[in-house]
């Protein structure tokens, strides 16, 4: 079993991914931790999961971060239990780049596309909805092509909250009504539904431009967000710990130990 680490501004996702033998991944546990400061032991917290979980045989791990300064807590926390280092994500790995700087691409964007280029047909766009919302365009020939970042969902109503008088703060679910009949209705209509319509509508702009796409949505509020788009799409997950474990066996897999 491969372990998969995705530090997040919010939380840490923690996978146990396994080789089906046809080329494929399966995720035989998901967990989350907490995003804690930079002196943070999450020795501890992973150790605690992972006897959660029956203390899985895992050979080795790896790890993407979009919040450099717990690489290395992070990174520690794996190797004491492991007895390595995760594998590093080279963000020129899996994948060709038509962009000027693809070294400073998110890890966890990478991962993303290089499972969609292998899973989905081409041209796909990936959709991650976390903290942030982003897209990842790959064309017919599998190059990434760039993309686009937007607040994510609760990030957007959190802002909204703090910096107005009068909104008030607001659980997200699926909306009853599209148009909201008191203020939280409205609110919550406009977070969710404003956000599949984005989907909907920066996908048609991308296939004024590409032709026809697959559309994958995958992230923390995929679940709520997918019933909504009018767009066909598929929804899976977990496209970023696949995309890690495929990363992992690309790269050889020689840098990290075994439980």
């Amino acid at each position: 079993m491969i372990l998969t680490l995705d530090i997040g501004n919010t939380t840490i996702g923690v996978c146990g991914v396994e080789r089906t033998g046809q080329g494929d991944y399966q995720v035989r546990f998901s967990r989350k931790l907490p995003t804690l400061g930079d002196e943070a032991d999450y020795g501890p917290l992973l150790a605690g999961l992972l006897d959660l979980e029956g203390c899985p045989e895992i050979e080795g791990s790896v790890m993407s971060s979009v919040v450099p300064r717990l690489d290395g807590p992070v990174s520690q926390a794996a190797e004491g239990l492991l007895g390595g280092a995760p594998v590093k994500i080279q963000p020129g790995r899996g994948l060709p780049f038509a962009i000027p700087h693809p070294e400073l691409l998110g890890l966890d964007r990478i991962a993303d596309a290089v499972w969609a280029a292998k899973r989905y047909p081409l041209p796909v766009v990936t959709v991650d909805l976390g903290t942030a919302t982003t897209f990842n365009v790959l064309n017919g020939e599998g190059v990434f092509l760039g993309g686009l970042i937007v607040s994510g969902l609760e990030t957007g109503v959190k802002a909204l909250t703090d910096r107005t008088a009068r909104l008030p703060s607001v659980t997200l679910s699926r909306p009853e009504h599209l148009i909201g009949r008191d203020t939280e209705e409205c609110m919550r209509s406009g977070a969710v539904t404003g956000t599949a319509a984005l989907i909907d509508g920066i996908t048609a702009r991308i296939e004024a431009e590409l032709g026809p796409v697959t559309l994958v949505l995958t992230g923390g509020w995929a679940d709520l967000v997918s019933p909504l788009c009018l767009h066909p799409h598929d929804s899976d997950p977990y496209l970023l710990p696949k995309g890690l474990a495929l990363l992992y066996d690309r790269m050889g897999n020689v840098e990290s130990g075994a439980r």
